[in-house]
């Protein structure tokens, strides 16, 4: 049995060897999940790597970047890693795309991603893979004399991308294929996701139900040892509210004045790097104490019934999938079994 509407993403936070992915991949496919999901880290999470490694070791597992970035590399080199896994795969690659984060991006000399640029580049994405000879391209996604991969190519390769607001929803429900929303996202928050999504696309024409949206869950299992799933629980949360709190808290509503006090801590004021990567278990206790409690609701957490609950529940709200993040095909086995008593 096949869960064409579940995903994991392989080496979820700060993964201590590449390899792992493969033995990952190989229990997402034994457990019948359907896609795997690729982010990227510019250390030991390259993505175009990683993409390859998936293809060459899975049958029939969906892969999907989530998200690379459309500017850090040039547009052939993208084009042609899209299709070079269109083609290894058999047709089980989406190329997804992210704006980044933008303190990182400008950090290392790149400009935020817009939604012009986005647009652009997933167009002429479409076009390269389709054949066509781009000559003097001008737009906002850069300028290039000249554009092309191969005149004899006619590709359908699916586009993705990773969206917070309502531009970039907009932007997915009339340009890519797939959507993938971020993780602890309110219900009321999950539901004005959908609709955006949707909606655009059927204003421009599309077929609404040909978007696919993503619902993004945590799932921490109460089988696993109580230090990892607070890691996977407050260490993730805390990691989000450092690099991008202020869009997180007003995505759902929640209380600036509670971001205010967590990044008043002393101790989250001078921590250097990601809290999920290094924290202690007694630090972790510590930032516990600062993060509403209500704002690590929106996930599945606690035994495979109640995490399945809480699965279905995202389903009926309108997500058209799940990824259930932040953990291993292996540290999901019971929750996916329970599933599958389910379905």
């Amino acid at each position: 049995m096949t869960f064409d509407n579940l995903g994991f993403y392989t080496l979820a936070g700060a993964a201590m060897s590449p390899r792992d992915l493969i033995q990952e991949t190989l229990d997402g496919e034994r457990l019948g999940l359907g896609w795997s999901f690729i982010s990227e880290r510019f250390n030991v999470k390259e993505a175009a790597t990683l993409s390859g490694a998936v293809g060459a070791v899975s049958t029939t597992l969906q892969i999907a970047t989530a998200a690379t970035n459309h500017n850090t590399r040039h547009p052939l080199v993208t084009a042609g890693y899209a299709t070079t896994m269109h083609r290894l795969t058999g047709g089980r690659f989406t190329l997804g795309l992210g704006r980044g984060i933008a303190p990182m991006m400008k950090a290392i000399g790149l400009k935020p991603a817009t939604t012009a640029q986005l647009e652009d580049f997933a167009g002429l994405m479409r076009r390269l893979w389709h054949g066509e000879t781009i000559v003097g391209h001008d737009g906002p996604a850069g300028s290039w004399p000249f554009l092309r991969l191969d005149a004899t190519f006619d590709e359908d390769v699916p586009l993705g991308i990773t969206a917070f607001g309502e531009n970039t929803l907009r932007l997915a429900g009339r340009a890519f294929d797939q959507v993938v929303l971020h993780t602890f996202f309110e219900d009321e928050t999950l539901v004005r996701c959908v609709r955006t999504v949707k909606e655009e696309a059927e204003r421009v024409g599309r077929d609404p139900d040909a978007v696919k949206v993503w619902s993004c869950l945590a799932t921490i299992g109460d089988h696993l040892p109580e230090p990892v799933q607070l890691k996977k629980t407050v260490g993730r949360m805390a990691t989000y509210l450092q690099a991008y709190g202020d869009l997180m808290v007003s995505t759902n509503g929640w209380d600036p004045a509670a971001l205010a006090r967590f990044r008043a801590d002393p101790f989250v004021a001078g921590y250097q790097g990601a809290i999920d990567q290094t924290a202690t278990t007694e630090e972790l206790e510590h930032v516990a104490t600062l993060i509403p409690q209500e704002w690590l609701a929106p996930a599945a957490i606690g035994s495979p019934a109640r995490c399945v609950e809480v699965i279905q529940r995202q389903l009926d709200l309108g997500a058209d999938g799940v990824i259930l993040h932040g953990a291993a095909p292996a540290e999901l086995e019971p929750i996916v079994d329970a599933w599958a008593a389910h379905v």
